[in-house]
């Protein structure tokens, strides 16, 4: 059973920066793409950053760009984002997920999710 557990989430100020980490188990992600969505209250599911679980090459979202960095460690299956300077607007649902192939940023095309995690920023 796959399963993408994410953690790191939690409340802080403007300006200040939090780690979100997501394990995967349950089968190989060698073929996969990993990233980051995430839904603020009444808003669709928005592209964060993605990054390819062979070769390490990445992508990130116009509003996080400079800002938020993904990285991945396959030893541990874990996949990280990094949030500087954060803002009252990145407060949303953050979302792991995992995609065959390119990550195309699209939700719909997602083939697994986490469960979300919340992250908070106050101004």
């Amino acid at each position: 059973q796959v399963q993408l557990v994410e953690s790191g989430g939690g409340l802080v100020q403007a300006g200040g920066s939090l780690r979100l980490s997501c394990a995967a188990s349950g089968r190989t992600f060698s073929g996969y793409s990993m990233g980051w969505f995430r839904q603020a209250p009444g808003k669709e599911r928005e592209f964060v950053a993605a990054i390819t679980w062979v070769g390490g090459s990445t992508s990130s979202g116009d509003s996080v760009k400079g800002r938020f960095t993904i990285s991945r460690d396959n030893a541990k299956n874990t996949v990280y984002l990094q949030m500087n300077s954060l803002k009252p607007e990145d407060t949303a649902v953050y979302f792991c997920a995992a995609e065959l192939g390119r990550m195309y940023r699209d939700a719909a095309r997602i083939d697994y999710w986490g469960q979300g995690t919340q992250v908070t920023v106050s101004s």
